[in-house]
């Protein structure tokens, strides 16, 4: 019998909720043992148990944790690679209950005094093509999301209780091993406590009675991180977007400020901090990403967003290189809208490609990245190559030179709104590792802030100590910039009174172009009538 009752709520004779949860547990269940076996047969062509093996190596080497391809998943069992996706907070759960679970089995009988079987994190990946951060809206909450990225800000590792234990103040009642939701959601303890209220004459227990016992809670490592969107899939003129990651347990100090990475996560929501002076509102809340997966550029080669070189690519690409006048070729199709400049031309191929970063025996390492400085006349073009290299390298960063500090060019030390602990967001140079930093007006920097580039353009690495944070950050990028002679115009008679540079700036220089606006008058009036 359904229907409704006088106060409107909908009943059934046939349901209720009872059943209802033993259902749900019975999927659960029943999607738990699906994972087991995928994790115990799952093999390749010639048989080779993929996960089955890995996991058992990384927990004999004490490595709790197993990568994942959901592709894998998929090609098993697509309704599990299907929940994955849709519902991935639930069965990510069931999928690391699964995964310890195959690894008790995998690796008893252990030694004595490690019976019990250590948590295993699963770590997931996927080949699927990658989204914008400008797509994270509401109708991807709670589902898998991969996006491309910049870190430009990393917080040091701090402590989450995965499950505590409350204790009431005035009757001792002890609440063991609540469950505490993963990311940076918390736990709202109980405002009353239900046990020994007016009984044999006690006085009731007052209001929030509860409090955490720290000793009896237990908790895993976490990071918070800041990622911004890569610089070629910004429109123009609109600024940069970030949003926050949380990393748990392995995923973290897997990545440093400079990185390029692929970030696998669930777009997660949480209530607005109180980062501003306004009031927070109620139900307006905050996105952030719980990362399950990390893809990092460990070797600092860089990669753009979605760029992958196809098999006729690769033969033009070998086919070019069998060519005798290669090296032509190439220099001919930098800025082919700027005519003559065949030198500076031929320079900027060879900062595109980078020479080769040599380690000495004793542990040092010399550069290989070229750095150029173009000095002239203005209107002869150096801004135009400058934006044409920002263009065609897959990783560069374009900065005037007013507009540049030395903060802005190298790194700087904030103090983080919602933790008030001091965090360090890196600059250009910092976030064009590996690639090309062109710096525009190059003489209209402050002295100050051109001396703090000094060991980023030689040594290739920032060190920074400011605020108790000492660390040293990689700047592996070639510098392109370009300036104006002290006079404005070239002047043959003042000779090196042209330059207005520091012989420790010049030296860091490997070509410096001087380039001239020839008078000529006949020849200035022929060009204009074309």
């Amino acid at each position: 019998m359904e229907g409704f009752d006088d106060a409107g709520v909908f009943f059934s004779d046939n349901f209720s909720v009872d059943e209802q949860q033993s259902d749900t547990q019975v999927n659960l269940h029943a999607v738990k043992k699906k994972f087991k076996e995928f994790l115990r047969q799952y093999h390749t062509d010639n048989f080779n148990y993929k996960y089955r093996d890995t996991l058992k190596r990384n927990y004999n080497l004490r490595q709790y944790y197993l990568e994942v391809n959901i592709e894998d998943v998929g090609s098993f069992d697509e309704n599990l690679a299907d929940k994955l996706y849709k519902q991935p907070t639930e069965h990510l759960a069931i999928f690391e209950e699964a995964a310890t679970e195959v690894a008790d089995e995998l690796t008893a009988p252990r030694p004595e005094g490690e019976e019990k079987v250590e948590e295993i994190q699963i770590m997931l990946s996927s080949d699927a093509n990658a989204s914008s951060l400008r797509d994270m809206k509401s109708e991807v909450v709670s589902r898998l999301v991969k996006i491309p990225g910049l870190v430009i800000s990393a917080s040091g590792i701090r402590a989450k209780a995965t499950k505590i234990s409350v204790q009431c103040r005035s009757c001792l009642n002890v609440i063991p091993n609540l469950p505490v939701k993963p990311g940076l959601e918390g736990y709202v303890l109980p405002r009353k406590c239900p046990t020994f209220s007016e009984q044999a004459g006690r006085p009731k227990c007052p209001l929030d009675p509860y409090f955490i016992m720290p000793d009896k809670c237990n908790c895993v490592d976490f990071q918070v991180l800041k990622l911004q969107e890569l610089p070629d899939s910004i429109p123009q003129g609109e600024i940069p977007r970030h949003i926050t990651l949380y990393a748990d347990r392995y995923l973290c100090d897997r990545i440093v400020p400079g990185n390029r990475v692929y970030i696998l996560g669930i777009y997660c929501i949480k209530k607005m901090g109180r980062e501003g002076r306004e009031k927070a509102q109620t139900g307006v809340r905050a996105g952030y990403i719980r990362v399950v997966g990390i893809h990092v550029d460990m070797e600092g080669l860089g990669f753009s967003g979605g760029v992958h070189v196809t098999s006729e690519e690769e033969n033009a690409f070998r086919r070019l290189a069998a060519m005798p006048d290669c090296y032509e070729k190439l220099s001919n199709s930098i800025a082919p809208f700027i005519f003559g400049s065949t030198d500076i031309k031929k320079a900027v191929t060879c900062l595109l490609f980078g020479g080769s970063r040599k380690r000495l025996p004793d542990g040092l390492t010399r550069r290989g990245d070229i750095n150029i400085l173009l000095l002239g006349d203005p209107g002869t073009a150096k801004s135009q190559m400058l934006k044409f290299v920002e263009k065609v390298a897959p990783i560069a960063v374009y900065t005037s030179g007013k507009g540049s500090s030395a903060a802005g060019l190298t790194a700087s030390v904030m103090r983080d709104p919602s933790s008030r602990n001091f965090v360090m967001e890196g600059g250009a140079m910092v976030l064009a590792d590996g690639g090309v930093v062109c710096i525009d007006e190059f003489d209209k920097m402050r002295e100050d802030d051109r001396v703090a580039i000094h060991e980023a353009m030689e040594q290739q690495t920032i060190s920074i100590a400011k605020a108790g944070i000492t660390t040293t950050l990689n700047s592996r990028c070639s510098v392109l910039a370009a300036a104006n002679s002290i006079f404005g115009r070239w002047d043959e008679t003042k000779g090196e009174e042209n330059i207005d540079f520091l012989p420790t700036i010049l030296s860091r220089f490997d070509m410096i172009f001087i380039v001239k606006d020839e008078h000529d008058r006949n020849r200035d009036m022929v060009s204009s009538y074309f």
